[in-house]
């Protein structure tokens, strides 16, 4: 849709990094998710190596590879997803920021959008001295 209206303008994304412990709690799951799958694909009874009794779900794992591998894979996904997530979405023109979902805590809707970025233009065309195009160096950046 705003690429209809502004073809001129490049549109970017990005990832933006989650702060703090949260990037290496998901780092440390995504290792435990592959180790587990690993132990179940291979037999591993790691309760047994240890000297303590097997609980009845590593029983039940062991005994459906197919489907605890699977379960393990789309849960452990998930919990590393939502621990990356940030819900950033950054709208920059011309490295002048336009709008931040970080602070508003949502997402504009395109009118709204729209109205922003014809706002912008119509400062930087009658701002006295910017020479050249308003899209030249403008660019939405959406960061998830």
């Amino acid at each position: 849709m705003l690429h209809q209206k502004y073809p001129e303008i490049a549109i970017e994304g990005d990832n933006f990094a989650p702060g703090g412990y949260r990037l290496q709690l998901a780092q440390f799951v995504g290792v435990a998710k592959m180790a587990v799958i690993v132990m179940v694909l291979a037999s591993i009874n790691l309760f047994q190596n240890v000297g303590q009794p097997t609980p009845s779900w590593w029983v039940w794992m062991l005994e459906n590879k197919l489907y605890a591998c699977m379960m393990t894979f789309f849960l452990c996904n998930a919990v590393e997803t939502q621990l990356i997530s940030t819900g950033a979405f950054e709208i920059s023109l011309n490295d002048m920021p336009l709008w931040s979902k970080l602070e508003s805590g949502r997402i504009p809707q395109p009118a709204e959008l729209f109205q922003i970025i014809d706002n912008h233009i119509r400062m930087r065309g009658s701002g006295g001295g910017i020479g050249g195009d308003a899209f030249t160096s403008g660019f939405i950046k959406d960061e998830l």
